[in-house]
């Protein structure tokens, strides 16, 4: 039996635009069941125990931003936990598919939902073949924002013949924390090709040109393309 897991993370929120909060993304990660990634993840679980973070679900723009329990981490242990979770995703057999807006050209939220929901519709449809070769489909979140579940269960039970849906822990998998960390490179892209980069942002990844070289370019070798 063929089987899938999609792991879904967002990064944002629903609410007008402001400088703080200027886009909204959406992750999805594919990880067809069958291949297996046993040895990336050993590697990864075992680099976070020696660095005292085995338990503990690394969430990259807080990382970056030196919020939450990385506010006394200094920069080369907070870029180490970055790069090590980024390799992970390289070396895994996965795909990947972001959605990302600008809040400032929807009036409101309902637009952004349904731009949203139209996206992810018309992506699953024009794959369909790909999704509808698989026995069972379980996505995995981690129910964040109850406006995205409805989505999803409202998308999938339209465009999929039979799904299931989890709520995860996000401590509990590493696909998920790489679905967070590649909404935490798709802000990145548009803070660089914005030219607004923060200084968090630089102290952590050096240069735009080692920024851009060595994760947004490499980042792509994932992505799930038409």
């Amino acid at each position: 039996m063929r089987e899938l897991s999609i792991f879904v993370d967002e990064s944002g929120d629903f609410g007008k635009y402001a400088k703080h909060s200027p886009y909204y993304a959406v992750s999805m990660v594919f990880h067809d069941q069958s291949f297996d990634i046993s040895k990336p993840l050993e590697l990864l679980d075992k680099n976070l125990l020696n660095m005292g973070y085995g338990d503990v679900a690394i969430h990259t723009e807080p990382l970056i931003q030196r919020e939450e329990i990385y506010k006394n981490v200094e920069p080369n242990e907070r870029r180490s936990l970055f790069t090590k979770l980024f390799y992970f995703v390289l070396h895994s057999n996965i795909k990947y598919r972001t959605f990302i807006y600008e809040k400032i050209h929807f009036e409101d939220e309902m637009r952004l939902q349904a731009r949203m929901a139209k996206d992810i519709s018309f992506f699953l449809r024009n794959h369909s073949d790909f999704f509808l070769s698989y026995d069972k489909v379980i996505v995995y979140y981690d129910n964040g924002q109850r406006e995205i579940t409805r989505m999803l269960n409202t998308i999938l039970a339209t465009e999929l013949t039979d799904f299931e849906m989890r709520k995860v822990s996000p401590a509990n998998y590493r696909l998920f924390q790489a679905a967070d960390l590649i909404c935490t490179l798709a802000l990145l892209q548009k803070r660089y090709d914005a030219n607004k980069l923060t200084r968090s942002d630089m102290l952590l990844f050096h240069s735009r040109k080692e920024l851009r070289k060595d994760f947004l370019k490499r980042i792509k070798e994932k992505e799930f393309n038409d």
